[in-house]
């Protein structure tokens, strides 16, 4: 697939800001191109524009090409930069399942990107047709989020690897909760597919939630996209230092993806117990979707308590239903009792 003829036409022609940092690359020992403060205090320079060190690292770890990822604030801005270089405002338009992650439309009706969802159909799985029967020619862009948000579950493998070969756009393949899930990531499949975007995160089995780091791995082609609109320096010095640090701890975060998912089992069982509880629906996140009987009168109740869990009755398809998160061992026991007690 050509993806330069994806691109929006501003965005090709675009001449990106070059940084000072962007410049110069290498070692020196007097620095009078940035207009910096000469005093050092740690913090006085600005970072890499690129993260080099952390995306070394990633890519060890990944086992792909420094050269296919990029870092964002968060996964949203790896979204928002997708809409900005192959989304022509008030006219191109992008497909997405329903119900999923919501940032994918906001960040459409911020760009002014008409915004397609196709039901997902009764197990939460894909419907590839209806998928493929909304796009068009100004369709740039399908979001596949797997394990999905809110559902939990995966999406089918083989009908995502359909969409991929079949739509002539880029296929972004969400994968916020890959490390809890059984399936192995779509990022093994960039080099055989230009038009692949995955996206992964700290913010779940790496619990950095509030260092805000998000990735994109896709082609060199795109990801050189990527690095052309962001902003400058999009990633400071104090998240890569820190960033750094946590990917040298990997066991850590495996020991506590593995307590997760025993923490897991143990809620589903008990939920499983009750006869409020209609249905819990299969996940291979660190959630599970419930479907239960007076779902916003147990949500308040749960309140009340100092128990928060998300109510997603009025989502598509999801009504009745709250998605709980995965606790420590007290808080999953605590949310048992509130529960037996409503």
């Amino acid at each position: 697939m050509e993806i330069n003829k994806l691109v929006r036409p501003n965005i090709l022609k675009l001449k990106p800001y070059s940084s000072a940092r962007s410049e110069f690359t290498g070692e020196g020992s007097v620095f009078l191109d940035a207009n910096e403060s000469p005093f050092e205090n740690d913090y006085n320079r600005y970072p890499d524009p690129l993260q080099n060190k952390v995306k070394e690292k990633i890519s060890g770890i990944k086992n792909i090409s420094k050269e296919s990822i990029f870092l964002g604030n968060g996964s949203d801005e790896a979204i928002d930069l997708l809409f900005r270089i192959f989304c022509n405002p008030g006219k191109d338009n992008v497909i997405a399942i329903a119900p999923t992650y919501g940032m994918y439309e906001v960040c459409a009706d911020i760009n002014d990107v008409e915004y397609r969802s196709v039901n997902l159909d009764a197990n939460f799985d894909i419907d590839t047709e209806a998928v493929l029967a909304r796009t068009d020619g100004n369709s740039k862009i399908i979001f596949l989020c797997s394990p999905n948000n809110p559902t939990g579950n995966l999406l089918n493998r083989e009908k995502m690897l359909t969409l991929i070969n079949e739509f002539k756009g880029i296929v972004v393949v969400d994968e916020a909760y890959i490390d809890f899930a059984p399936q192995e990531s779509f990022i093994n499949l960039i080099p055989k597919y230009s038009n692949l975007v995955v996206l992964q995160t700290f913010s779940k089995a790496w619990g950095q939630a509030s260092v805000r780091l998000g990735m994109a791995y896709s082609s060199p082609e795109i990801i050189s996209y990527f690095n052309k609109v962001k902003y400058p320096y999009n990633i400071n010095i104090l998240t890569q230092r820190h960033i750094l640090k946590v990917l040298e701890d990997k066991g850590l975060v495996e020991s506590q993806t593995k307590e997760i998912l025993a923490q897991k089992e143990y809620l589903i069982e008990q939920l499983n117990k009750m006869a409020k509880v209609k249905k819990i629906f299969p996940s291979s996140a660190n959630f599970v979707l419930v479907r239960i009987d007076d779902a916003d009168n147990v949500y308040q109740k749960l309140v009340d308590k100092g128990i928060i869990v998300r109510n997603r009755s009025k989502i598509t398809l999801c009504d009745g239903c709250l998605r709980i998160t995965v606790g420590r061992e007290d808080e999953n026991k605590n949310l048992i009792n509130a529960l037996s007690q409503i």
